[in-house]
């Protein structure tokens, strides 16, 4: 029997979807769900565009509030990542809106979505990290990427994620977005798994993290002026105590991010402590390998923890294909074995 029967999307961060240029892309995503058995709901504002929807964070809380709201809605499911939905913490925690609110229900988004994690794990919410509809569900290969496809079925159909092994294959990323470039697959190449960097190559933890660059903004006010203000205001971030036994999973957004770039990110969160206390770190694929060995160096060089296990190449966040990490359920990593196992027990 299907978890999921109806889908709710939500636009927290970037208004696209509502977007004429991207409407071949919707109707391909639409039909999609709806071939997979799946209802479809847009909440009321998060087809209004661009434009309107930077200029009302409130709407989009709004939004998201209105998705929990309703109990048919068996999945909350964002559109797309974006870099200002910190914008909506005022409206979702300054009457305790968002923790009255919140459900059992499944919630799936990835890059600026980071936040929104935050935001749901501050109020107990059990969250999945690492695909959303316009990037996946309305990729305009033939079919969704076999590998997406099969952890976004998996979801749907039982509601949690079992075990993550690596893609066979990455892919280089789309540049041609408009309609020529439906049914056009995209080159792919033979993918290596998932490497061991450092430190033990078995441990154990509830994962939780996302988009470095999202991250970084906690400690960075170069994005927008007010970023750790916001979140310091609403204490988003965990604590090092509460990042205790957790692993962290970091993957770099579509900027992708220059070495020493990468390596302010990867600093700032080493002079916040959180290497003393996590139990590993998983770090994802960067988009096109750019950087691919680079970003290693830089890891292995800041981090001063040498007994953190780290495991790198993770096909999880901005490079495709992509799988789906449950936040806050207690995994199993071996990458001797290659597999990051999840026990809901």
């Amino acid at each position: 029997m299907m978890k999921v029967k109806k889908v709710g999307i939500v636009s927290l961060s970037q208004g696209l979807l509502g977007e004429s240029f991207i409407c071949h892309e919707l109707e391909l995503g639409l039909k999609r769900l709806r071939d997979k058995g799946c209802d479809v709901v847009f909440m009321p504002h998060a087809m209004k565009g661009l434009t309107y929807l930077k200029a009302h964070p409130e709407k989009r809380a709004e939004d998201l509030l209105t998705a929990f709201a309703d109990p048919s809605i068996d999945m909350i499911l964002c559109a797309i990542g974006g870099d200002d939905t910190y914008r909506l913490l005022p409206y979702l925690f300054d009457r305790g809106e968002l923790k009255q609110a919140v459900r059992d229900t499944i919630f799936l988004g990835f890059s600026d979505t980071t936040i929104n994690h935050l935001m749901l794990h501050k109020v107990g919410l059990k969250t999945f990290y690492g695909q959303a509809f316009l990037p996946d569900v309305c990729e305009l290969s033939s079919q969704m990427l076999p590998y997406t496809a099969h952890y976004f079925d998996e979801l749907i159909t039982t509601g949690r994620i079992e075990v993550i092994r690596p893609a066979k294959y990455w892919y280089e990323e789309r540049e041609d977005f408009s309609e020529s470039g439906i049914g056009v697959d995209m080159a792919n190449h033979p993918n290596e798994g998932f490497q061991l960097l450092r430190g033990a190559p078995v441990f154990s933890g509830e994962i939780l993290g996302g988009c470095l660059d999202s991250i970084f903004t906690v400690f960075d006010n170069s994005r927008y002026p007010d970023t750790v203000t916001m979140i310091d205001r609403y204490q988003l971030f965990p604590t090092p105590e509460d990042w205790k036994g957790k692993i962290l999973l970091l993957e770099t957004s579509e900027e992708r991010p220059t070495p020493e770039c990468f390596r302010n990110m990867i600093q700032a969160l080493e002079d916040f402590g959180i290497f003393d206390v996590i139990s590993g770190l998983l770090v994802g694929k960067p988009q096109n390998e750019t950087y691919f060995d680079a970003y290693k160096s830089v890891l292995l060089e800041t981090i001063s923890n040498k007994k953190l296990s780290i495991v790198y190449n993770v096909n999880v966040g901005h490079s495709t294909p992509r799988c789906i990490v449950p936040f806050g359920v207690m995994a199993d990593v071996n990458s001797t074995e290659q597999i990051i196992r999840f026990n809901y027990s």
